[in-house]
C-alpha cells in the first residue's frame, strides 16, 4: 500500500531535552514529538440504511492520483524521521543482518529422476530453485529470482509438473501483487518456453495431456490494476506453445460474477475437479470425467460447508469434510451415488482437529491438530494400519505429499525455538532421518517455549503460546510483543523465527493466543469468531493482554500488540476499544474500513467471514468494531507504527491509509502515530529479505523505544 513527499513546515519531529538513564535503569528515553501533516478532507457521506456515515478521507482510496501519491511521500518522510532517530535502530539492523544470514532449504520435491528445492544462502532477497538428479546429484541453479529484478521483487514458485515429468509451470509475481503471470519451462533443458499467461490469481497449473488447466479474471482497465473489483474468476485450458487467446474456456459463471473457480485433476488422470466458493468460506465441489465433454456434476451442493477431494481409488472419491464433523472426517463416496447415506466413513471425526489428508508413496497422511501443535498419521486407502510418525517435539510439521509411485518423501518440523529441519521419510519402513538442519547463532538452551490456557471475557477457555528467555524475571516490567489473528479459519501454531530473537534476546516476551474465528479447534471454534460473533475475537485478545498483565509477564506500559491482515484488524478494534490497555500497536495491511472493504480487488470474498454493509444486520456489527469508524477525538491512543505497502492488493491500501490520518486527528498524546509505507511491495508474500530486515528492525526499534526498554546493541 503506496507513496512520497512535502514541505517540512508541516512534516517534521522535535526533539524533547529529556535526561536518558543508563540502560539497566529505568529507562526515559527522549520524548520525539511528532507534527503530522496537514491531510485535506472531502464532503463525502453515505447513507447505510438511514444512518449517515462520513466517509473524509475517501479520496485516499485513488491510489494511482497524484494527490494520494504526495501525501504517501509526506506520511514517509515524517515515519523515516522518527524512526531514523532511535538511538538503536542501526544496532538492531546489524543484529538481525547477522541472524538471518545462514542458509535455509525447502523440502526437495521429486519429478522422475529429478529433485528441486529452494535454497536462499541467508541474505539473497528472494531464495533460488535448484534441481539436481538424484538424491546425490549436484544441485544446480534451475531459477534465480533475483537476476529478475533490481530490487529483488520478483517472486518465482512451482506450481505444477507435467504427468511425464518433461514440463513445469511456475508463477511470477512483481512487487508483492497478487497478480501473477504463468511460465512454463523443459525441465531436462532448463530452456524456457515463450508460454506466457496473464492476469492469474489464485490458480495453480494442473496438467493434463500437452497442457494444463489454470484460472485467471479478463484483463482489468488500465489504471485499476491493483484497486479495481476483480470479477469472473475463470477456470480455463491452456496447450503449451498456444498463444493465451486461444485458451478454452473450461468453466465460468456469468450470473454470479463474484464466485471463485479453482480446479484440480486426479492423480489416475480420470477427474477433474470443480471448485466454486462464493469467497473465503464454504464452496460446491463438482466433477467431471477428464475424457468426457459436457457439463460438471454436481458432488457437493455450495456453499454451507467444505469437502475436498483427496483421492480417487478404485472407482471412489476420498473426501474429507465437515459435513457433520465440525473436526473433520475422511469419508468414501461414490460418484455413482453420492448422497451421503452411501458414504463409507474411512477416518472417523475425533477429539481433535483432522487438519488434513494427503497422499504419498501409496498411503494416506492425516494430519491432526492437538491444541494447536502437529501430529502426522500413516493409513492404508481403507483407513487401516494407522501408525503414528515420530515428530522431534511439539511443534508444527508439513509435507510427506508425493506421487503414488515416489517411497521417499520429506517433511519439515519447527518450533518456537527449533528452526525449521527438513526429515527424509521412507513410506515403506516408516523411519525418519534429518536431512537439512538449520545452522545458525542461536541457542535454544537459553530459551523456553510453552503454552498456557486463560478465561476470555465470556468465560470460553482460549489456549496461549507464551516464548521468552528461561532466566527472565516474572517482574511485570518486561517488553512483549502480542500477536494475533483470528480470523478465517487460520490456525496459529508453532514456528521459528530468526527476525523474533532481538525481542527474545533483549528480555523480551513472545505470546500468541489461539483466538475464536481461527481453526486449530474445528469448524466450531472458526464460526464463533465470525460474522454476528467477531467481537468475541477482540474479547479473546484483550483477555490475553490482562492475563499476561496479571501473571507479571508484563506491564500495560511495556505492552505492543501485533497482527497483519485479518490480524491488522484485530489490532485495530482492540485498540480502538482499549486504548488503556496497550503501550504499542502493530496493525499491518489490515482491513480497517468495514463498511467498504468488499468494494475493493478480491474483499468480496471475505464477506461469508465478516458480512456485508449492505445488509443492515451487519452494517450495524460492522459499524460497532470497524477500527475506522470508532476512533473517538480526546482519547490517548498507544505509539501506533501502521505499516502497509503500495502494491497490496489484497488489502488495498486505502485502508490503511484512512486509518492513519483519522488517527492522527483523533489522538491525543504525546505517543507517535505513524504509517511506514513500502514501496514495490505487496501483503507480504515475497518480500525481499532486505525489506524484511529494514521493517522488522524499525518495529523492534519502535517497540523498544515506547516502552522504555533496555537494549543491550545501544552504544555506549
Amino acid at each position: 500500500m503506496m507513496r512520497i513527499i512535502f514541505s517540512t513546515l508541516l512534516a517534521g519531529f522535535v526533539f524533547c531535552a529529556c535526561q536518558q538513564e543508563k540502560p539497566d535503569a529505568a529507562l526515559n528515553y527522549p520524548l520525539m514529538e511528532v507534527q503530522y501533516p496537514e491531510t485535506k478532507t472531502v464532503d463525502q457521506t453515505d447513507d447505510y440504511h438511514g444512518t449517515s456515515v462520513a466517509d473524509p478521507y475517501r479520496w485516499l482510496e485513488a491510489d494511482t492520483a497524484a494527490d494520494v501519491g504526495q501525501w504517501v511521500k509526506t506520511q514517509n518522510t515524517v515515519s523515516f524521521g522518527y524512526l531514523e532517530k532511535i538511538p538503536f535502530r542501526k544496532q538492531i539492523q546489524d543484529r538481525l543482518t547477522e541472524l538471518v544470514n545462514y542458509p535455509r532449504y525447502s523440502s526437495p520435491f521429486q519429478a522422475g529422476e529429478y529433485y528441486f528445492f529452494y535454497k536462499n544462502d541467508g541474505l539473497q532477497n528472494q531464495s533460488v530453485i535448484y534441481i539436481q538428479k538424484g538424491l546425490n546429484g549436484k544441485p544446480e541453479v534451475f531459477i534465480d529470482p533475483n537476476k529478475m529484478s533490481k530490487e529483488g521483487t520478483t517472486a518465482i514458485n512451482i506450481i505444477g509438473i507435467s504427468d511425464d515429468d518433461k514440463y513445469l509451470a511456475y508463477s511470477r509475481q512483481e512487487a508483492g501483487s497478487d497478480w501473477a503471470e504463468i511460465h512454463a519451462m523443459e525441465i531436462a533443458t532448463k530452456r524456457k518456453l515463450p508460454d506466457v499467461l496473464k492476469w492469474v490469481k489464485f490458480s495453480g497449473a494442473e496438467w493434463h495431456k500437452d497442457g494444463f488447466f489454470y484460472s485467471r479474471y479478463p484483463a482489468p482497465p488500465p489504471g485499476s490494476e491493483l484497486s479495481g473489483n476483480n470479477q469472473y474468476h475463470s477456470v480455463y485450458y491452456h496447450k503449451l506453445g498456444d498463444d493465451q487467446s486461444k485458451d478454452k474456456l473450461v468453466y465460468e459463471d456469468r450470473k454470479n460474477p463474484n464466485m471463485y473457480h479453482n480446479c484440480s485433476i486426479t492423480e489416475d488422470n480420470k477427474y477433474i475437479i470443480l471448485y466454486a466458493a462464493p469467497g473465503t468460506d464454504g464452496y460446491a465441489v463438482y466433477y467431471r470425467e477428464l475424457d468426457k465433454d459436457g457439463p460438471f456434476k454436481v458432488l457437493f451442493e455450495g456453499y454451507a460447508n467444505k469437502s475436498s477431494v483427496v483421492h480417487h481409488h478404485n472407482g471412489k472419491f476420498l473426501v474429507q469434510t465437515d459435513i457433520d464433523a465440525p473436526k473433520y472426517r475422511l469419508v468414501e463416496v461414490d460418484p455413482a451415488k453420492p448422497q451421503k447415506e452411501n458414504w463409507k466413513e474411512i477416518i472417523p471425526e475425533a477429539d481433535d482437529l483432522l487438519q488434513s489428508v494427503g497422499t504419498g508413496g501409496g498411503k494416506l497422511f492425516a494430519n491432526y491438530l492437538k491444541n494447536a501443535t502437529d501430529r502426522y498419521y500413516q493409513l492404508e486407502y481403507d483407513g487401516s494400519g494407522k501408525k503414528e510418525i515420530q515428530l522431534p517435539g511439539l511443534g508444527s510439521a508439513g509435507g510427506f505429499g508425493a506421487r503414488e509411485k515416489y517411497k521417499t518423501l520429506f517433511y519439515t518440523f519447527t518450533s518456537f525455538i527449533y528452526p525449521s529441519t527438513i526429515f527424509k521419510y521412507d513410506v515403506e519402513t516408516g523411519k525418519s532421518e534429518p536431512f537439512f538442519k538449520s545452522e545458525l547463532k542461536f541457542n535454544p538452551e537459553d530459551y523456553t517455549e510453552k503454552q498456557v490456557f486463560y478465561k476470555s471475557k465470556d468465560g470460553t477457555e482460549v489456549s496461549m503460546f507464551l516464548v521468552h528467555r528461561k532466566d527472565l524475571k516474572m517482574n511485570g516490567q518486561n517488553p512483549c510483543y502480542l500477536y494475533g489473528y483470528g480470523g478465517f479459519n487460520v490456525s496459529l501454531t508453532p514456528s521459528f523465527s530468526a527476525t523474533r530473537l532481538p525481542l527474545l534476546e533483549n528480555g523480551g516476551v513472545f505470546a500468541m493466543p489461539n483466538l475464536r474465528g481461527g481453526g486449530e479447534y474445528g469448524e466450531e471454534w472458526h464460526k464463533a469468531g465470525m460474522l454476528l460473533n467477531k467481537q468475541n475475537v477482540f474479547d479473546d485478545f484483550i483477555s490475553a493482554a490482562e492475563y499476561l498483565i496479571a501473571q507479571k509477564y508484563t506491564a500495560k506500559e511495556k505492552l505492543a500488540i501485533a497482527g497483519g491482515s485479518n490480524g491488522g484488524l484485530l489490532v485495530g478494534a482492540c485498540m480502538t476499544q482499549r486504548p488503556d490497555l496497550f503501550a504499542v500497536a502493530f496493525p499491518a495491511v489490515g482491513v480497517m474500513d468495514m463498511l467498504r472493504y468488499h468494494k475493493f480487488t478480491v474483499g468480496k470474498g471475505w464477506i461469508p467471514e465478516y458480512g456485508a454493509s449492505d445488509d443492515p444486520k451487519h452494517f450495524k456489527n460492522l459499524l460497532s468494531y470497524s477500527p475506522l469508524h470508532n476512533l473517538k477525538e480526546g482519547v490517548a491512543y498507544p505509539a501506533t507504527l501502521i505499516t502497509t505497502a503500495d502494491h497490496d492488493d489484497r488489502v488495498v491500501p486505502a485502508h490503511s491509509f484512512k486509518f492513519a490520518a483519522q488517527l492522527q486527528k483523533m489522538h491525543k498524546g504525546k505517543s507517535p502515530v505513524l504509517i511506514r509505507i513500502e514501496t514495490n511491495a505487496g501483503h507480504g508474500a515475497g518480500k525481499p529479505i532486505a525489506k524484511v530486515i529494514e521493517e522488522q528492525a524499525d518495529i523492534w526499534s519502535f517497540l523498544f523505544y515506547n516502552t522504555n526498554s533496555p537494549v543491550k546493541y545501544l552504544a555506549n
